[in-house]
């Protein structure tokens, strides 16, 4: 049998990054994960840190390779109708901007710097259960090194991911949830290529939509806009290279440069916000309690804003003894979460061609567009929302 006084389940970075601020704050957790270290160090998701992240990890002693190897912006290109509009982050922010850094390499300093400080994660963990969320003393059950284990605790971080236990183990007559579909996917591909612009490039086009993003100065990541009921075996190499040079060579003298396909694989699109973030010893974060489509690069982001105020609250709770954090915590992460929602569904609904929309509605988009290429205020508003808003 196990004891801890946070018991968090999920080694992403919502999960590590509170097991790093507990301890520094002397509070004991162990973190349990279902994949290996591996894995989680080496799968490739979000890349794009908004400033307030960039910030809470430099302040937590977790910036130094971040520094060295991420690579800063100052702005995003969007392109439509042949034309090129360029949302310029030192102009319209005071000098905000974000930082090219991926998912993995956060995860990586932060396996890192726990081990280093005798943090207890266990990977490769299966048949995770969490006993009674309101009783006194929450315990989770899980399968650990050939044997059934349980791990006492005073509180459960579930930091699990959409498809995680922790927020199938509130029920769910208790759970208030939001929930849209969209009508298309992001096709992906990882690119052994350097850049072919020195930042972000969005384009709408007539055949959809379609991003170049990179991950380092000699990874590149792309995506385009496809049908959700598509197989990733009817994209050919061929095809997708075809299909992002027509949606992203539209402006005079720019070529997309290509490379060896290092992976490529279809996600789904979709907004979803369970308001229920606390039940009660358990608290959820970041995808276990929220879903945004990748568009205005919000998912770690808001993870991340997540964390910084459910560690505050727990601080604050073993330290005074206080649960008035933790009875806010829910409220003070969802001004954040409807904020990114808002503004994920904003770039996804500017950019993407809707099937089956009307002429009406293309017009609009279109207008919607050149009014942001002309408002001053508009492309503020967006350059604001992209770089993000300080955790407060």
């Amino acid at each position: 049998m196990l004891h801890t006084q946070i018991g968090i389940i999920g080694a992403g970075p919502a999960g590590l990054l509170l097991s790093h601020l507990l301890a520094r704050a002397g509070i004991d957790s162990i973190v349990l994960e279902n994949r290996s270290r591996g894995y989680v160090e080496n799968r490739v998701r979000a890349g794009v840190l908004e400033q307030g992240t960039v910030n809470l990890l430099s302040e937590v002693g977790l910036g130094e390779r971040l520094h060295k190897e991420g690579m800063a912006h100052h702005g995003i290109e969007i392109r439509f109708n042949k034309k090129s509009h360029r949302i310029d982050f030192d102009e319209l922010t005071d000098g905000k901007g974000i930082t090219i850094y991926g998912q993995q390499e956060v995860v990586k300093d932060l396996i890192a710097a726990r081990l280093k400080q005798d943090g207890k994660i266990l990977f490769d963990v299966s048949n995770v259960s969490i006993d009674d969320p309101n009783s006194d003393a929450v315990k989770i059950k899980f399968h650990h090194a050939d044997s059934e284990q349980e791990l006492h605790c005073d509180y459960v971080a579930g930091c699990d991911g959409f498809h995680g236990v922790s927020r199938e183990s509130i029920p769910g007559d208790e759970r208030v949830e939001f929930n849209r579909e969209y009508p298309f996917a992001w096709l992906g591909i990882l690119v052994a290529a350097p850049p072919s612009a020195d930042e972000l490039v969005y384009a709408n086009g007539p055949d959809g939509f379609a991003l170049h993003s990179m991950r380092s100065p000699s990874i590149t990541r792309n995506y385009i806009q496809c049908d959700p009921e598509d197989s990733i075996e009817a994209w050919s190499d061929d095809r997708i290279w075809q299909g992002l040079h027509d949606r992203l060579e539209t402006v005079a003298d720019w070529k997309l440069q290509e490379g060896e396909i290092l992976e490529k694989g279809i996600t789904p699109m979709r907004s979803y916000v369970c308001e229920t973030m606390r039940y009660g010893r358990l608290f959820l974060a970041g995808d276990a309690a929220h879903i945004v489509p990748p568009t205005g690069a919000k998912g770690m982001n808001l993870a991340i804003s997540d964390i910084s105020y459910l560690s505050t609250a727990f601080i604050e709770r073993f330290k005074t003894g206080s649960e008035k954090l933790l009875e806010s915590y829910a409220a003070n992460c969802l001004r954040h979460v409807w904020r990114g929602e808002h503004f994920s569904w904003y770039m996804t609904s500017l950019l993407h061609k809707f099937p089956q929309s009307s002429p009406f509605q293309e017009r609009l988009q279109s207008a919607e567009l050149e009014y942001l290429r002309q408002s001053t205020p508009a492309s503020r508003s967006l350059a604001e929302n992209y770089v993000g808003f300080n955790f407060d």
